[in-house]
């Protein structure tokens, strides 16, 4: 006659990882959050080894622990997992004063915040070829080089 037990939220090929309390201001833990985020998780790692952020040593505690969720509970693939999400909320905030000049106090906030890294297991694909900026790609016909494509295009406009 226990709790019933609650719907899975994420998928099945899912897993995730929460630190709750963090000394340390959102804004700066996104600044990771936002690097990691839609990489491999060797890759996410290896960047977040060498980055010279004080905040690199939790973001990478909370992406191990994602991944041995992954592994252990769900037995998902390491090598073929991503971060698919990566994102800080804030938590509470300590107020404190610092006294100024003439009986004034300076206020002082202490931010912390949550990170939560949740990494998605898929399938390897074929590596996309890269056709040069946006804009340029819009103009390449089929069958053509872009400047073949360009001067296509050039040519019939002065005539």
């Amino acid at each position: 006659m226990g709790k019933p037990s609650h719907p899975r939220v994420l998928g099945d090929n899912e897993a995730k990882a929460i630190n709750a309390i963090v000394r340390i201001s959102p804004q700066k833990l996104n600044l990771l959050a936002q690097m990691i985020r839609g990489k491999r998780v060797e890759r996410a790692r290896a960047e977040l080894q060498f980055s010279q952020k004080r905040a690199a040593s939790i973001v990478k505690k909370v992406l191990d622990s994602a991944i041995a969720n992954a592994e252990e509970n769900h037995g998902l693939d390491v090598d073929s997992l991503i971060v698919a999400e990566a994102f800080v909320g804030k938590r509470m905030v300590m107020k404190r004063f610092h006294p100024r000049a003439r009986g004034r106090a300076g206020k002082i906030e202490k931010f912390f915040s949550q990170i939560t890294v949740i990494v998605r297991e898929v399938e390897d694909e074929a590596p996309k070829k890269w056709r040069g900026s946006k804009r340029g790609a819009a103009k390449v016909e089929a069958g053509k080089g872009k400047a073949e494509a360009t001067h296509t295009a050039t040519a019939g406009a002065g005539e």
